[in-house]
């Protein structure tokens, strides 16, 4: 399986759609942690979603997806942007128990809401709600487009802790140039036939021709995805920035220096003493010279 991502439409209805799959950028997040098997599907899942949701929208900025939840999967997070990067993360409540590894999206969460945040280059940031109360991640978040964005949308997810993949299908809302009324009942119906291992197992345009080689399907070119993380010394040191100088001088008292890792790709930065003085006197100077 390529890792890409393939937009493609019906010609002369208004259904349109993506197909994504996963499989060294799903490794690479992987390898960064030490995730029981359940929490590596979802996680793939979350992945295939948060690439179809970027390239559905077609935002110039990152799209993130955030599950919080109070099972013992308390936190589940993807970004994605339109260069096809993608970084995701997951966070367990340590005195939960895991269920089984075939347990449902809902099982493993629990209780909790789907926050989707647009945060485009040039603009406001905007944020989306969804109450976790499908049994899917998918069934969420086609909940979120029924309810936010009036649009009608369907997903299919699946992920094995090696491959991950999505489909997505969505019906615009204008169709003056759609000749045929019943296109996406029958799309749908079609897509729904579809198997996870086919998912997985077939490339995009295999499986656009297994599902949909009675319709004039116009596939467009494929865009590659990987992993990436856009931290930097210059965003950990704003952020450590945001604690306040009281604090930082506070945790230099104790411990000499600073200490830091990403959360999502594991990077270290270590601040020393001077470092961490010189950010403080100097905030709007940015920070060139740190090693």
């Amino acid at each position: 399986m390529t890792d890409q991502i393939q937009r493609f439409l019906f010609d002369d209805t208004n259904v349109r759609g993506e197909v994504a799959g996963l499989e060294r950028a799903y490794a690479e997040v992987l390898e960064r942690h030490a995730y029981p098997p359940a929490v590596t599907r979802h996680l793939g899942e979350m992945l295939a979603a948060v690439a179809l949701l970027t390239e559905t929208v077609k935002l110039d900025g990152t799209l993130s997806v955030e599950v919080r939840g109070e099972g013992a999967l308390s936190l589940l997070m993807a970004e994605s942007n339109p260069g096809g990067e993608l970084r995701a993360i997951a966070r367990l409540d340590e005195d939960a128990a895991l269920p089984a590894d075939d347990a449902d999206f809902h099982a493993l969460v629990g209780e909790g809401r789907i926050v989707i945040t647009l945060d485009p280059r040039e603009g406001n940031r905007y944020q989306g709600i969804v109450a976790i109360e499908e049994s899917s991640l998918a069934g969420c978040l086609e909940a979120y487009f029924a309810r936010s964005e009036q649009l009608a949308t369907r997903l299919w997810l699946a992920a094995d802790g090696q491959h991950a993949a999505g489909l997505l299908l969505q019906q615009l809302p204008d169709d003056r140039n759609s000749r045929d009324p019943d296109a996406w009942e029958r799309t749908v119906h079609l897509a729904s036939t579809v198997k996870p291992e086919e998912l997985l197992q077939l490339g995009q345009r295999e499986l656009l021709h297994r599902l949909y080689h009675e319709e004039t399907v116009r596939v467009f070119d494929p865009k590659p995805l990987r992993f990436a993380c856009n931290c930097s010394r210059q965003r950990i040191a704003q952020a450590l920035l945001n604690l306040g100088a009281e604090e930082l001088r506070g945790i230099l008292d104790e411990q000499q220096a600073i200490d830091t890792q990403c959360h999502f790709c594991h990077t270290r930065h270590h601040f020393s003493a001077a470092e961490i003085e010189s950010l403080i006197e100097s905030p709007d100077a940015g920070t060139p010279t740190l090693h």
